[in-house]
């Protein structure tokens, strides 16, 4: 997929990947893009450098998507590429108090739903478009740590496998992003377990971005080391969740986590 004279719609696009990717695919020359957040102050500093639009949206609500993607096809015309990014984290196990289970299942899994019964209709009938879901390599493997982020971006995997399959043949293209650590707020200032094979940069993510898309693969895969690491968990499932109980102690004990 190239991004040349195409629109863009990306959500959390105000700091981090979102801002990455909204000024790496502005270089690619798309036609307009839509930089949309919740934090509306520092989306319109990145519409600005980028020459874009701001978009203030809270992605948990469906009403806001749906003005989200009326505003940016009346501005620049239809949708080509929904970036659905945005997304938060929840430290902690099943223990975790409901609302904020309600909340990270609202943003990191809902609001793609979301922005599929948008954009998709649309999107066939004008004979096809492209979905991107910024998912997580906790989506394939786990997030130690955190099982509300653990679950909710294998939902999200499994929700843009289920719309590729679906609607592949009607011309949507769908990517799901999972990277490892990336230097965000969300991450922290040192990745944490995540970071188990180094803290990349939001540049660097959004250029494999690019990559990836030009592929046109299913899984973008900043950190090729994933795809092993999946590979060896469906090979042998029980030895695998035995290497992750092994990490978890490792990161637990402040001790080195690569072997």
């Amino acid at each position: 997929m190239e991004i040349k004279d195409k629109v863009v719609v990306i959500t959390g696009g105000a700091n981090g990947i979102g801002a990455a990717l909204s000024r790496r695919l502005a270089r690619e020359g798309a036609k307009g893009i839509v930089v949309a957040d919740i934090d509306e102050t520092s989306a319109n500093v990145v519409a600005h450098e980028i020459r874009g639009a701001a978009f203030k949206c809270d992605v948990s609500r469906e009403d806001d998507v749906k003005r989200l993607v009326r505003f940016a096809e009346e501005k620049y015309g239809p949708l080509d590429l929904f970036c659905s990014n945005a997304g938060v984290i929840a430290i902690g196990g099943v223990e975790c108090p409901n609302d904020q289970w309600q909340r990270i299942w609202e943003i990191n899994v809902m609001a793609h739903v979301y922005v599929g019964r948008a954009i998709i209709p649309g999107m066939i009938q004008r004979g096809g478009g492209a979905l991107m879901i910024t998912a997580s390599a906790a989506g394939l493997l786990s997030q130690i740590g955190s099982a509300p982020y653990s679950v909710t971006k294998h939902a999200a995997v499994g929700l843009a496998e289920n719309i590729a399959i679906t609607y592949g043949d009607q011309g949507i293209k769908v990517f799901a992003l999972c990277p490892q650590a990336v230097r965000t707020a969300m991450a922290g200032p040192d990745g944490g377990v995540a970071a188990v094979d180094g803290l990349m940069e939001p540049e660097e993510l959004a250029e494999s971005v690019i990559e990836g898309l030009h592929k046109e693969n299913f899984l973008i895969l900043p950190h090729p080391e994933v795809i092993t690491y999946l590979q060896r968990k469906t090979s042998d499932y029980d030895r695998w969740l035995q290497g992750m109980r092994r990490l978890q102690a490792r990161f637990l004990a402040g001790g080195p986590l690569k072997k």
